[in-house]
């Protein structure tokens, strides 16, 4: 059994998507079958899992090079099989997708003579219209129909997989299918899987830095996260708290600056002056003058 991730070299910013994935799945292969093709996670035996060096193909038809950056062989019930994993990590589709992945199967299946199960990962934001099948007839023979397994992100609900206490389906949250109103309830609800899962500092750096590369907050609703961590239980709310997280240190950040700013407003009711202000409070004299404005 082999996993293939197969990388399209055509950009800096492709590459980098492409290398967040890989070591997603390099690290997380068997939680990423578990949540997404759960039928194949329950027939393959990890316990022969072994990486294969990596393969380099050429593109005949466009004259592109394609790296396979990983690629782990196992078993499947008591049999040598290869699996190929593409993923699409380009924010636009790719004409004659099926088509390069048929084309990708038969140069491996030439190289290794094993069983392959093909396998697409579809991470961009439009969502596909096309089925997972290439097909060769003619109107009076049908030679071949090709069909690979695929995933689809934008089209996954995050909302079932928010029990699953999977890293994998908690780093892809970010790439799934939620509404701009939702973001703050994903990072939410992404943050309390991260403390649930209870991943050595590696681990949760690297689902972090994941997550976070996809789902930006903007200040107001890092304000609106901070505020509904707070209503959480106490033990967990301490928890999530205590993760490593930038969007934590950004809310410390804030909450400091926000009570700076509240204790000068109380200074300015007692009438003390912007000078005395300024020097406890480490605020700035326009910052305590626009604060005196406002009462």
């Amino acid at each position: 059994m082999v996993l293939e991730i197969l990388v399209r070299e055509d950009s800096n910013q492709y590459i980098h998507h492409d290398q967040l994935f890989k070591q997603l799945l390099h690290t997380f292969f068997s939680e990423f079958l578990e949540a997404f093709f759960p039928e194949v996670h329950r027939n393959i035996d990890f316990s022969s899992l072994k990486p294969l060096s990596e393969e380099m193909f050429i593109d005949l038809i466009e004259g592109e090079s394609r790296r396979a950056d990983i690629i782990l062989e196992t078993k499947l019930k008591n049999q040598e099989t290869l699996i190929i994993i593409h993923v699409e990590p380009q924010s636009y589709g790719q004409p004659n997708f099926n088509e390069r992945m048929y084309h990708y199967f038969s140069l491996l299946y030439n190289r290794y003579r094993k069983p392959i199960l093909p396998i697409a990962i579809f991470s961009y934001d439009q969502k596909r219209n096309e089925q997972n099948q290439f097909t060769v007839s003619f109107s009076f023979f049908h030679v071949l129909t090709f069909q690979f397994l695929m995933l689809e992100l934008k089209k996954m609900n995050w909302r079932s997989f928010i029990h699953t206490n999977n890293p994998v389906a908690a780093a892809l949250f970010s790439k799934m299918g939620y509404t701009e109103k939702e973001k703050v309830q994903v990072k939410k609800e992404y943050l309390r899987m991260l403390v649930k899962m209870e991943l050595n500092s590696a681990k949760a750096e690297l689902i972090n830095g994941f997550f976070e590369t996809y789902l930006t907050l903007n200040e107001s609703e890092e304000v609106q996260l901070m505020e509904e961590i707070k209503q959480l239980d106490k033990q967990e709310s301490e928890q999530i708290f205590k993760l490593p997280n930038s969007w934590r240190e950004k809310g410390i950040a804030e909450g400091i600056q926000t009570e700076k700013k509240q204790t000068a407003l109380e200074m300015l009711r007692e009438g003390l002056s912007v000078e005395l202000i300024a020097k406890i409070t480490k605020l700035s004299r326009n910052e305590i003058e626009d604060l005196r404005d406002t009462l």
